[in-house]
């Protein structure tokens, strides 16, 4: 390892304990840790201090933090807690902003504002679940009616746009790219059913015996998996977030509730304790800053794509939850889901990359979502308030089915 490149994994480093500290220390107002990764990456990146610098080696360490974060978000999701209104309305929801995001990216297209509707549309759709999850955890409202929702929706926020973006925006077809898609699709659910299966009591003996050790073997085999589907992914010219995903939720399935306890803090510690908080830090070391505030009209897009988050992406929520949480919850549940960021880089980097998208309006995307991760949280929880959740219960499915599969 160089010497440059040593001190910017130490610069990295020192940002990523700091931000926990400034979310600490205005820990009053509730700002999530994620938006001072953001800024301290912006403060010692090349557009400011210069103090980090984006080589092979701390970009290589984002794409896993990315990659890890997906995992995550995937990994959290308990679909028998999810069946039934929560997931069908998050599904729906994500389909009327999908029809949204498209109709407001042709309208842009047609006014010059973009080049390329399908790009601005799928960045409308998006949801930063993987952001909002510890959010929700913090507050022990991750187990409430209104916690499940909102997992749900930001599930189909983050989950549909990479479907998306592999079948419309891969390098192939987009006839060829659905069938790489369902092939991958029915060898994870293969995965799935095989890891589902009852775990012989050797096995289940070895897995928790290396647990306790410094070998921590089904961490490794965790690891394993995750970069097996990421290979996988990418050897289909599939997005490789898509791998990462479906890692998570075979995982899920894998564990029984006895072993998910014992692997929460370890997975938990390897990517919220390193690799997520590097992947912030790293995004806005990669964040134009220049262009954002030297040039009007990039600055200028910014409260106009906070206000299209709202609309395409909150709107929905308005009208999919009649009946199903009141109407002081359905405002927070679609400013929460307009929280947007991870997938806007990498959409707006496609963009980039295939000049499918203005540079000042990949710039404004991103500071929007960096707003939004800032603003919507702390409106969308004190709209919903301590007691969310708790109205027409009877609708839900609050069962909690063991998934002991030893």
């Amino acid at each position: 390892m160089s010497y440059d490149t040593a001190t910017s994994v130490f610069v990295i480093a020192l940002a990523v304990v700091i931000a926990p500290l400034c979310s600490e220390g205005l820990r009053r107002w509730r700002i999530p840790s994620v938006l001072f990764e953001l800024l301290l990456g912006v403060l010692i990146g090349p557009e400011v201090l210069r103090w980090a610098s984006l080589d092979q080696f701390v970009t290589g360490l984002s794409a896993l933090g990315l990659c890890f974060l997906f995992f995550m978000a995937g990994y959290e999701i308990d679909f028998p807690k999810l069946a039934g209104h929560p997931l069908n309305r998050g599904i729906a929801g994500w389909l009327v902003s999908l029809a949204l995001g498209l109709g407001v990216g042709v309208a842009l297209l047609i006014s010059g504002f973009v080049v390329s509707s399908l790009l601005i549309g799928l960045s409308l759709t998006t949801t930063a679940v993987g952001t909002l999850l510890p959010m929700l955890r913090d507050r022990d409202m991750l187990e409430s009616p209104f916690g499940k929702f909102l997992v749900a929706a930001g599930t189909a926020g983050e989950f549909g746009p990479v479907v998306a973006v592999t079948v419309l925006l891969g390098a192939a077809s987009p006839g060829t790219e659905l069938i790489l898609l369902i092939v991958f699709v029915l060898l994870a659910i293969g995965i799935a059913l095989v890891a589902s299966r009852p775990q012989p009591p050797r096995l289940v003996e070895t897995m928790q015996r290396h647990l306790g050790t410094s070998t921590q073997l089904p961490v490794r085999i965790v690891l394993l998996l995750i970069s097996g589907l990421v290979l996988v992914a990418s050897s289909l010219s599939l997005e490789v977030l898509l791998g990462a995903f479906a890692a998570g939720l075979i995982v899920r399935i894998a564990f029984s509730r006895q072993q998910a306890e014992a692997m929460q803090p370890r997975l938990e510690a390897i990517g919220f304790g390193f690799l997520i908080p590097v992947f912030f830090v790293v995004s806005g070391m990669e964040f134009h800053a220049r262009e954002l505030f030297n040039n009007v009209s990039t600055l200028e897009r910014v409260p106009i794509y906070l206000g299209l988050f709202l609309l395409v992406r909150g709107l929905p929520a308005l009208i999919v939850y009649v009946r199903l949480l009141s109407l002081r919850e359905r405002v927070a549940l679609g400013i929460l889901q307009s929280t947007a960021l991870p997938l806007l880089v990498v959409i707006t980097q496609i963009g980039l990359s295939t000049n499918h998208m203005l540079p000042v309006n990949a710039t404004a995307l991103v500071g929007a979502g960096m707003v939004s991760v800032l603003v919507f949280p702390l409106v969308g929880f004190a709209v919903a308030g301590k007691d969310a959740g708790p109205v027409r219960q009877e609708l839900f499915d609050l069962s909690d089915p063991a998934r002991d599969f030893l």
